[in-house]
């Protein structure tokens, strides 16, 4: 079957892989969409669950926070009246 495609970001790569392979550019293209096309059926590989540690900041220094300047003034250590 003769198909014309565009690969315009991947045709240098495709050419480095047929020069270090010494193999036709019609080899390389055809190997690389069988593996790609494997891969992409494949069922996924499982993931290990992603899990968040706590961590205790300890006591809460500001009481408020809807204040804004009164929190900026804590942070930057103003002396708050």
């Amino acid at each position: 079957m003769r198909t014309t495609l565009t690969i315009d970001d991947v045709a240098a790569e495709l050419q480095r892989l047929r020069r270090t392979r010494d193999a036709s550019l019609k080899d390389v293209v055809n190997d690389t969409l069988r593996r790609g096309l494997r891969e992409m059926t494949s069922e996924p590989k499982p993931r290990k669950p992603f899990r968040t540690r706590s961590f205790d900041p300890g006591r809460v220094l500001i009481d408020n926070v809807d204040n804004i300047a009164e929190v900026l003034a804590l942070i930057e250590g103003e002396a708050f009246r």
